[in-house]
């Protein structure tokens, strides 16, 4: 099954696992609205697809974007250019593994001190066990201390109550967060990397001492080494059901909260168009997004997309916690780095002209847009 086919079948089970459960969870919106009337999706939908201006202003953007990625492709504009941009940012991949502790260890001890479960919709009744995760398992990773174990435990937490509230789904990714940084450890810098090199050198006192590095560290270490190539790939998949959740789930068909937050911080005056057309626009915007990191067909500009989204919101929404969205801004940010890795469409596409990759002049497995 080739790369893209994956891609589109792993897209079809998203479509059917969200509409389990996008009855029962609540949009980020929430954190910024307090509440709003019920609207019909069927009929919001007609409504915003049927009128005119709408219909010619989202064929406009989608055909925006079709010929640019076609021009592009056929193009090929300033390769060197290209080249020598991509290569600057695959040599940043020493410190992926630093972006990637900070991308989940920082909102995690947000949510600690704050007292909510992954998510601000997600606040138990009963929060000391979640304030201690949060904060133990947060500073743990900041401070790269035990960093597979910690991410593994991360890991485990999340699903399980994923299993039992649903909501968690806005929180998704912290999944490919916690699994690339299993990937990945510690790196540098970290106290794994500092503990890690007492231990190996035969003259501290601590070597002598150390029971865990070479009888576990090592050998573990030695075992999933090849799997570090995979990390791009994890952070597409992960990253991308989390956009295509809050596109579609959480704006297209739940209309009548996206509407409320348009309402309230009047963004039709920003952009004046229908509100009708803010939501469907941003909902679609969300979802390609995720469909191309999925795809891994223009890794890097997708990302950049993304950036922008979260940038737009910080300043656009004031009282958005800003928390809410670390988390995401630091994974497409390793995106940046990564480029679309193995299994991507942008994989497919360099080998296919060496004359515009950098694939013969770089040894690292991220090197794809």
């Amino acid at each position: 099954m080739s790369p893209p086919v994956r891609g589109v079948a792993t897209l079809s089970g998203l479509v059917a696992l969200f509409a389990v459960a996008v009855g029962e969870a609540r949009a980020h919106v929430k954190y910024v609205t307090p509440g709003s009337d019920p609207v019909e999706v069927v009929e919001f939908l007609v409504t915003a697809l049927t009128t005119p201006l709408n219909l010619a202003v989202l064929g406009a953007g989608a055909l925006s974007v079709v010929v640019a990625g076609t021009a592009y492709l056929r193009v090929r504009p300033f390769p060197n250019d290209v080249r020598a941009f991509r290569r600057v940012l695959a040599s940043y991949d020493e410190l992926l593994p630093w972006l990637l502790r900070l991308a989940v260890g920082l909102p995690l001890v947000g949510a600690g001190f704050s007292g909510y479960f992954f998510s601000p919709i997600v606040e138990p009744t009963a929060p000391v066990f979640v304030r201690l995760f949060g904060i133990t398992v947060g500073f743990l990773l900041l401070f790269g201390l035990g960093t597979r174990l910690a991410a593994a435990v991360g890991l485990v937490t999340y699903l399980v109550g994923l299993a039992v509230e649903p909501a968690l789904l806005l929180a998704f990714e912290y999944v490919p967060g916690f699994v690339a940084i299993a990937l990945v450890g510690g790196g540098r810098p970290s106290a794994d990397h500092a503990i890690a090199s007492m231990a190996a050198d035969d003259r501290t006192v601590y070597s002598r001492i150390d029971p865990f590095y070479r009888r576990v560290a090592l050998p573990f270490v030695t075992r999933i080494r090849h799997l570090e190539a995979y990390v791009p790939t994890v952070l597409r998949l992960g990253v991308g059901v989390t956009f295509i959740y809050l596109g579609i789930a959480q704006k297209l068909m739940q209309p009548g909260d996206a509407l409320a937050v348009v309402a309230k911080y009047d963004l039709t005056a920003v952009v004046p168009v229908a509100p009708e057309l803010w939501v469907v626009g941003a909902g679609l915007t969300e979802a390609l997004v995720g469909v191309l990191l999925i795809l891994g067909a223009f890794t890097r500009a997708a990302s950049g997309v993304a950036i922008l989204l979260f940038t737009t919101t910080l300043f656009g929404l004031p009282d958005d916690p800003v928390l809410a969205h670390i988390s995401l801004f630091g994974l497409v940010s390793a995106l940046l780095v990564t480029g679309g890795g193995p299994y991507s469409v942008d994989a497919a596409l360099h080998r296919d002209d060496a004359g515009v990759t950098d694939a013969t002049t770089s040894s690292s497995p991220t090197n794809s847009d």
